[in-house]
């Protein structure tokens, strides 16, 4: 039995990191996870891999219309799907090979195969030829990530209904493709195969896109998202998808109930969401349970179970690869008697389609719900040098402030490269900043920066750009 000062099960964001974090501060720690690679769904299916079709796909579409000629580039695009498509896992193994380097140099072991607790400080791992390895540890981080939610009715194959997974590996380009779910992985995966050429509707049960996003921006988004051509059912369910050799009937109806329609497609790809990956854990050999999605509970890392820990996507908080990492830095500090903390209230989400949508705090529905007064600041990119000048204006900028205090409630993007603001508005926001405190900081001129600066100065009608 091989002893260890703690072992993490799962190799992804939260797992990975935590291991690399316990190697820095002197203990001797083991990351078991079954994948030929590092790096769980996130960068081998999921965050990295869209992202590189996001890349190549916005290149191709620009290339493919307009864009381009209007700058005095004139090109006549050919399509490489499977050369894309190489690219895209040329990109992810490089990162995976990353890891594996800093594992090696913080002295990580990463133990190949699937974990199972077998008793308290106990954890069996079987490899892929079935041998097994016990491994003996004073605390155990479970990371087990998360998995693709089924949808009663819709047998995923991969074939012609997929998952995320399918659809980052598609062999060729649908004629049309039906999205169901109207969140991050449904827009974003969506959004690449309308690029490349196909015939894109989604539909989602709730009669809104991006449940949870502050509304007025989701319905910015879903409004330049229909510019593009991608058509949306909202307030539908489906309730069946039958498959062919050659596509899939998906039978439609009203949430509410009424008339069906029956949409032909080439493929369908399910996104309604993720789940914990719990199942097969030996929980119950340290007297832990799930909830009824397969959620395990804790306080503040820690599970009831003494020396066992959990962070990411298998406990509360949103499913999203820097919330996992942010964990991890904290419990393996905790370990060691550090004072780890996560500020849950300044987790940013983003939506990675064209234009983005970034977002950190509390939404405007969320501040009217608790009777909180607060101010509004808001800024088009209509009017920002930067993005009129490379015809990216859709969106806007938006500052809410608290009405007496002005201090930043909330921030929400949509435009061009906002992923790339929303980091500003975490660090001001864990500094209690004001909106006048942004508003005093000088931005470099022409950037798209700038669009934030004039909502922060909006919050007090002082913006000098309209």
């Amino acid at each position: 039995m091989s002893t260890y000062d703690v072992v993490i099960l799962g190799g992804g964001p939260g797992g990975y990191n935590a291991a690399i974090r316990a190697g820095q501060l002197g203990l001797k720690a083991a990351c078991v996870e079954g994948r030929a690679t590092l790096g769980g769904t996130c960068l081998n299916v999921g965050c990295m891999p869209s992202k590189a079709l996001l890349h190549a796909s916005q290149l191709y579409e620009a290339a493919s219309g307009s864009a381009f000629a209007n700058l005095g580039i004139e090109v006549k695009p050919t399509l490489n799907l499977a050369q894309m498509m190489q690219h895209k896992d040329q990109s992810v193994a490089a990162l995976t090979k990353g890891i594996e380097f800093l594992f090696r140099k913080h002295k990580v072991d990463w133990i190949k195969g699937w974990g199972h607790i077998a008793g308290p400080g106990q954890v069996r791992v079987t490899d892929s030829q079935g041998n097994q390895r016990d491994l003996q540890a004073k605390d155990i981080i479970i990371a087990t990530g998360s998995e693709p939610t089924p949808l009663p009715g819709v047998t995923i194959d991969n074939q012609r209904i997929l998952d995320s997974t399918g659809a980052l590996s598609l062999a060729e380009v649908p004629r049309q493709l039906v999205v169901i779910g109207a969140g991050v992985i449904g827009l974003e995966l969506g959004s690449v195969w309308r690029r490349l050429g196909a015939q894109v509707t989604v539909i989602e049960y709730l009669d809104r896109i991006c449940p949870g996003v502050d509304a007025e921006a989701g319905k910015t988004l879903q409004r330049a998202l229909g510019k593009q051509g991608i058509e949306f059912k909202l307030g539908c369910k489906v309730t069946a998808a039958t498959p062919s050799a050659t596509g899939v009937q998906v039978h439609v109806e009203a949430a509410a109930g009424g008339s069906a329609e029956v949409i032909e497609a080439d493929y369908v790809l399910v996104a309604i969401g993720r789940r914990p990956f719990t199942q097969g854990l030996g929980l119950e050999n340290v007297g832990l349970a799930t909830d009824a999605r397969g959620m395990l509970a804790n306080r503040g890392h820690r599970t009831e179970a003494a020396g066992v820990w959990v962070i990411g996507d298998v406990t509360s908080g949103p499913m999203l690869a820097h919330k996992a990492e942010d964990e991890a830095m904290a419990c393996v500090e905790q370990i060691v008697g550090k004072a780890g903390e996560v500020n849950y209230a300044l987790i940013p989400n983003v939506i990675y389609t064209r234009p983005e949508l970034a977002s950190v705090g509390m939404t405007e529905e969320q501040l009217k719900a608790q009777g909180r007064v607060y101010k509004v600041g808001k800024f088009p990119f209509t009017a920002n040098s930067r993005a009129k000048i490379n015809h990216e204006t859709e969106g806007f900028a938006k500052v809410l402030a608290d009405e007496h205090t002005d201090e930043v409630l909330g921030v929400h993007l949509v435009g061009p490269s906002v992923s790339e603001i929303i980091g500003e508005c975490c660090v001001a926001m864990e500094f209690s900043a004001s909106a006048e405190d942004i508003a005093l900081t000088c931005h470099p001129h022409p950037t798209r920066s700038e669009a934030l600066r004039q909502a922060a100065m909006d919050v007090a009608g002082l913006a000098t750009q309209m």
